[in-house]
């Protein structure tokens, strides 16, 4: 195992995920005013209306794939009886879904942001680094998907990335696992985790921000006023 090897999957992951972590405090509480996806519907609502709504839903599966190809061990589905054919054919087609819906949503998002002249006008470096960034990630993990596996590819990352994410998770990596995968394998943890240090310092911090107090906040009540009232409310 060469000092390379090492660096990129032990201690260049580490780095990544403590800019992550130290990023996030420091960004919370400094910049709490910013702490936002500093919304642009009010400069275009149309475009943004279809690319949002396909980006999100995507991601949103696209990030539940991955937790059970790459943190739920592979014995969990041996144990319940899914087999290998189960497993890859909902990995290709669910997964090859909500992958192409995740890109659409965002080559309209980009689209958006660089064909409306209000938005361009108003986006800072850190928008269209987040944006690219999202883009390469999501493209180059959709290739190996459909690319890679779809064409009768042996490759399991489920017995090799993920005992090694997991490893790092429990702060006992062994980058042996990652030594022997596929390059573009290897290219989409790397791209992933160079996104997770740029997270912190950019809109996708909103992430975090759920509006869990609109769960138990009351009604708001609205009564329209009827003219002859609103005379009588002006005479008082």
């Amino acid at each position: 195992m060469s000092s390379l090897d090492l660096f990129l999957w032990v201690i260049f992951p580490y780095i990544c995920l403590t800019i992550f972590v130290l990023g996030h405090i420091y960004r919370y509480n400094t910049d709490q005013f910013g702490w936002s996806a500093k919304s642009s519907e009010f400069l275009e609502k149309k475009k943004l209306k279809w690319g949002s709504l396909l980006f999100h839903w995507g991601i949103v599966f696209v990030f539940f794939g991955h937790v059970a190809g790459v943190l739920i061990p592979k014995v969990f589905y041996d144990t319940v009886g899914v087999t290998e054919h189960m497993y890859h054919f909902g990995a290709v087609w669910f997964g090859g879904a909500a992958g192409v819906i995740c890109v659409i949503g965002g080559a309209l998002l980009f689209t958006r942001r660089a064909s409306v002249k209000r938005i361009k006008v108003n986006s800072q470096f850190k928008d269209w680094l987040s944006l690219v960034m999202l883009g390469i990630v999501v493209i180059v993990g959709f290739t190996n998907t459909v690319g890679y596996t779809a064409s009768g590819g042996d490759f399991d990352y489920r017995v090799t990335i993920g005992p090694w994410f997991r490893g790092l998770l429990t702060f006992n990596p062994d980058p042996a696992y990652m030594i022997g995968a596929p390059i573009g394998f290897q290219a989409h943890i790397l791209l992933a985790f160079v996104l997770f240090a740029i997270w912190p310092f950019t809109r996708l911090v909103h992430v975090w921000s759920l509006p869990l107090a609109y769960l138990k906040r009351r009604y708001l009540v609205y009564r329209k006023m009827s003219p002859a009232k609103n005379q009588n409310v002006t005479k008082r």
